[in-house]
């Protein structure tokens, strides 16, 4: 039985040499890849030339203002036979406009100045030519962002008119005639301050409380000031005088400047209703802290349907309530057809 046993471990240590052995073989088998390593200097990457690659300078200046401009030009007529039996007279109305606005938009900073010019004429069969639109008007806006929604501002805005407004009566033959002079440039003209709080939900409308205002109305134009009885008589002697000195723009005679403290309400909307259909207001409410109950009143809006690139119609209207001017509103209306440029294209 040992004899069987010490063949088995000699058998055993046998095998596991050669296998030992076995392995040692292989490795001497394995083929080792044809390579040489270049050690030259003139290896073929130190022939390679340098380039200098230019990288360009990039213009990384931020615009912050924007800009938009308008001219336009609107025409209206209309003539009737001399039998026309549905009655009728003849007209032409021509009018220009041109308007403009900047925006300056930095961090919480807004800047923001409008110029808004208007000037048409109207001439009726039998009739004196009469202006049927005149303004001027030039807002600008520092605002102060507090949130999203809400802002601190100061304003200023000048508004007149550019031609000398006329009323009206007919004298002994029936023909029309000029009563007295009523406005003209700077008479009267309006300078408005204002302090106060900004809502803007978004860049189609705004809402400004101004709870510190200040408006200066000024007449600088000797033809439009309002006149005593006497100089009344001496200045329109054709006319039937007067029973009382006259009040315009809350002046009385002899005054040319008057100024007002006040809290003011102004709304702006410019908002596009359909893609080629424009809705732009503006509604100003003027209270003055001596005559809170009679506050003044103006409305300006004006809807355009673009037609084409050039070509547009518009009706517009104006509202306005002023106890110093008239003791009733005063309204005007105008449909028109016209061209209207318009920038950046």
């Amino acid at each position: 039985m040992f004899n069987k046993v010490k063949l088995l471990l000699v058998l055993f240590a046998a095998s596991g040499s050669s296998i030992v052995s076995a392995q040692v073989d292989l490795k001497d088998l394995r083929a080792k890849p044809d390579t040489s390593i270049v050690n030259s200097k003139d290896s073929p990457m130190s022939k390679l030339n340098k380039l200098h690659v230019p990288i360009p300078k990039l213009d990384m200046t931020v615009d912050y203002w924007k800009h938009w401009t308008k001219f336009g030009l609107n025409a209206n007529q209309a003539s009737f036979s001399d039998n026309w039996s549905a009655g009728g007279v003849n007209s032409v109305a021509l009018g220009g406009l041109a308007w403009h606005k900047s925006e300056y938009n930095k961090n919480n900073f807004q800047f923001v100045t409008e110029l808004d010019l208007k000037y048409g004429k109207i001439k009726n069969k039998d009739q004196l030519a009469k202006k049927n639109n005149d303004r001027i008007f030039w807002d600008n806006k520092l605002a102060y962002k507090l949130s999203k929604t809400w802002a601190l501002y100061v304003s200023l805005t000048f508004e007149s008119q550019f031609d000398l407004g006329y009323t009206y009566d007919k004298d002994s033959d029936g023909k029309e005639r000029v009563k007295e002079y009523w406005s003209s440039f700077m008479g009267p003209g309006y300078f408005t301050e204002s302090f106060g709080l900004e809502y803007k939900p978004d860049n189609t409308f705004s809402l400004r409380l101004g709870t510190g205002t200040a408006r200066q109305t000024l007449v600088l134009d000797s033809r439009v000031k309002p006149l005593t009885i006497a100089e009344y008589a001496e200045k329109y002697p054709e006319n039937k005088p007067i029973t009382k000195d006259q009040e315009k723009f809350g002046l009385k005679p002899g005054q040319s400047f008057r100024n007002d403290l006040a809290f003011q309400l102004t709304a702006n909307l410019d908002r596009n209703l359909a893609k080629n259909l424009n809705l732009k207001a503006r509604y100003n409410m003027f209270a003055d802290y001596k005559e809170l109950t009679d506050p003044d009143h103006r409305l300006d809006a004006t809807l355009t349907a673009k037609i084409t690139s050039l070509i547009n119609v518009s009706l517009s209207g104006i509202m306005v309530y002023n106890s110093g001017e008239a003791s009733k509103i005063q309204h005007s209306q105008a449909l028109a057809m016209g061209l209207m440029y318009t920038l950046p294209r």
